[in-house]
Parts: structure tokens; C-alpha cells; sequence
């Protein structure tokens, strides 16, 4: 059957959620950054990597993202049919892999963007990373004023948008109640049992 291996709290959280919600068969393998087992399947040590049945191999969150909501259209995780929905699918794909994900990296690595070893200029990086991630909610929330999911129907992308919105609750000072709709979808997402599923897989209870 399908694997995929992820890492507690990653962005790998939301293809576990999609496969879940698939209700097709699947098995998760929890693995550490960069472990011998995990660059047998990714050189990059990267997660998540999903591998079918046959060893094809597919890596990042939005790619099989994609795969997933194809290969089960009985699912219906795609946002919609036709041309135009296709085209929000990538368009908001593209929002969380290119804006909002690649926001949080100084938060988790400050070292990184810095040449500085001074702690408050590590701490100034940070900052500017919170400054740039409430940007990006700002745009969501307004995007889902009247909207229950973000492609007005439950789909793949508001998978892909979870983890990044527990990361929100977790690493800004306000959490995430500062943008009602954004909160609410979080709520949404977390009250959702198979979500509840994955979570709790995840969490080791």
C-alpha cells in the first residue's frame, strides 16, 4: 500500500490528513530530518515522501498534495472541476509552499539568516519573520471572509494550510486570534475526526 513518511508537527501533517480523508488504505512512517531511512527514499532528508505501490517515489507537500486529490476524485479534495478551479488550487498550493511556509523558516532558524552570533540579532531575525507571517495571514483571513474553506469547499489545500496555522498559534506571541477566519478554519480543520486520527498518530497518544 501507499506510504508516507512524515515528521511529527512538519508540513508532512497535511498529506497524512489528505490520505486519512481519502479513506483508501495507506501506511505513515515517522522519521527523523535526515536520518539514513529517510534519504533512502529522499537524498534531501527532506519530509514528506510519499511511495506507491510500485517504489515511485514523490516528494514535496504540494506535489503530492496534487497526486493525492487526483488519484481520488471520489474524495473530491480537488476545490472543484473545471479550468478556473483548477487554476485556485495552484494558485493557493503556491501561496503556502512559496509565501506563508518559507515565512516561518527564520522562526525556526534564525542561525541561518544571520552571519551575526549575537542572541539579539538572531531574536531581530525572528521578528521579522512574525512581521512577515502576519502579513500572510492577514491575506488569508480576508480571503476566507464568507468562506468555510479556502476554495469554498473542503479540499487538499486546507490540509496544506493547518500545520502552517498550528505553527501561527504556537510561535506567535497572539496565537492566531487576531484573524477570526483564519482561526475559525483552524477549528474547523481540528475538529475534524480524522484529523483527530492523524493527530493523535502523530502525538504518540
Amino acid at each position: 500500500m501507499p506510504t508516507l513518511f512524515y515528521h511529527a508537527g512538519a508540513c508532512s501533517l497535511a498529506p497524512h490528513i489528505v490520505l486519512e480523508w481519502t479513506g483508501a488504505p495507506y501506511q505513515a512512517v515517522a522519521v527523523e530530518f535526515g536520518s539514513a531511512e529517510l534519504r533512502a527514499v529522499n537524498p534531501a532528508g527532506a519530509v514528506p515522501v510519499l511511495r506507491e505501490d510500485d517504489g515511485w517515489t514523490l516528494t514535496q507537500a504540494g506535489a503530492i498534495l496534487h497526486h493525492l486529490a487526483c488519484k481520488h476524485p471520489e474524495a473530491d479534495l480537488a476545490g472543484g472541476d473545471g479550468l478556473r478551479a483548477q487554476a485556485e488550487l495552484d494558485r493557493w498550493s503556491s501561496f503556502f509552499t512559496g509565501d506563508l511556509h518559507p515565512a516561518f523558516f527564520p522562526l525556526f532558524t534564525p542561525q541561518r539568516y544571520t552571519t551575526s552570533r549575537e542572541q539579539a540579532d538572531r531574536e531581530a531575525v525572528q521578528e521579522a519573520a512574525r512581521k512577515l507571517v502576519r502579513q500572510r495571514l492577514a491575506l488569508l483571513d480576508a480571503h476566507l471572509e464568507g468562506r468555510d474553506w479556502i476554495l469554498g469547499r473542503r479540499s487538499v489545500i486546507d490540509a496544506y494550510a493547518f500545520p502552517m496555522l498550528r505553527w501561527a498559534a504556537k510561535l506567535l506571541p497572539e496565537g492566531t486570534q487576531g484573524w477570526a477566519h483564519v482561526q475559525a478554519l483552524h477549528d474547523r480543520i481540528a475538529a475534524d475526526p480524522a484529523v483527530q486520527t492523524v493527530l493523535a498518530r502523530e502525538e504518540g497518544t
